[in-house]
């Protein structure tokens, strides 16, 4: 059963594919400052449901860094992979409800957009394994969420997405079915995200209307860029941080999202913290960036 609603409760949710980075702290340290400053709970969740992409280690590493920023969760962080009862659980609840059927398409028969589009959903008897769980979306299903950074976003997620999957071929459960249960269980009730995820929402939004979960405030930041221009990520080879410029660190996070630059006296993690969660103003983040905001290796 999903947790009780309080009165703010945000999150963040890594994955152990490698070390942090810079573009991984902005949204840790977004999501940490609205959560404080609206004295709320920050919890952590480890989204550790991949082991082919995770990279040793790395998930102990993300934890020493965040505390090394002095990023301190309140709960004992949530792990995706022991959670695989409560997700297939939902999963046989959807199945009974009659929103899944199985697919075996292989990626070069699936449409543009990923989606199945009624191949196997017509055709059921004949589906052979592997197969892969997926949603149906109804057709004349629309998806409008209001985004804090973003505005009014309006999706025709019958027409877009029919259908997506909720357990992949190789039986690991799908990211969106993962996000959603967590999402409920955790009571969160606001989310601070990069915007390459802002087209993940609808999905999830549609999913917690199936399954009766309240839906929570989004709030999706700009994504830095490397010099290259390409978005600041593990599978870009973005560079670790450097935690032992953990201050420095912080401070780079807090330009890019454009509030005020604590003064020079505060020297620790903590001190520059404590005075960001006083001054936060997310009506200060641009959401979007004319230019790309490079970002150079914190080390």
């Amino acid at each position: 059963m999903p947790a009780p609603k309080a009165q703010y409760r945000g999150r963040f949710a890594p994955s152990p594919t490698g070390p942090l980075h810079l573009g991984s702290l902005i949204a840790a340290v977004a999501s940490y400052l609205d959560a404080r400053h609206h004295r709320g709970q920050w919890l952590l969740r480890m989204e550790d449901l991949d082991p082919p992409r995770e990279e040793p280690r790395a998930a102990q590493r993300i934890l020493d860094s965040l505390q090394q920023h002095g990023l301190v969760w309140d709960d004992p962080p949530m792990w995706q992979s022991q959670r695989l009862a409560a997700y297939a659980a939902i999963l046989a609840r959807l199945e009974q409800d009659g929103h899944l059927f199985k697919c075996d398409c292989t990626r070069a028969m699936l449409g543009p957009d990923g989606a199945c589009n009624g191949r196997c959903l017509q055709r059921p008897q004949q589906v052979a394994t592997p197969w892969a769980l997926r949603v149906k979306v109804p057709r004349d299903h629309n998806i409008a969420f209001s985004d804090q950074l973003q505005g009014s976003q309006h999706s025709k997620l019958g027409r877009e997405l029919p259908d997506f999957v909720l357990r992949r071929k190789d039986g690991l459960h799908a990211y969106q079915l993962a996000v959603v249960v967590d999402d409920a269980d955790q009571g969160i009730t606001h989310v601070v995200r990069g915007s390459d995820l802002l087209d993940s929402t609808a999905r999830q939004i549609f999913l917690q209307q199936l399954l009766h979960y309240p839906t929570p405030h989004y709030c999706h930041l700009p994504v830095i860029t490397g010099r290259d221009g390409k978005k600041l990520s593990k599978q870009n080879h973005a560079p670790a941080l450097d935690d032992t410029r953990a201050p420095g660190n912080l401070r780079q996070a807090l330009a890019f999202l454009r509030q005020p630059a604590p003064p020079r006296e505060l020297a620790t993690a903590a001190q520059i913290l404590d005075y960001a969660v006083t001054q936060w103003d997310p009506g200060r983040i641009p959401p979007r960036l004319d230019i790309p905001a490079t970002a150079d290796a914190c080390h």
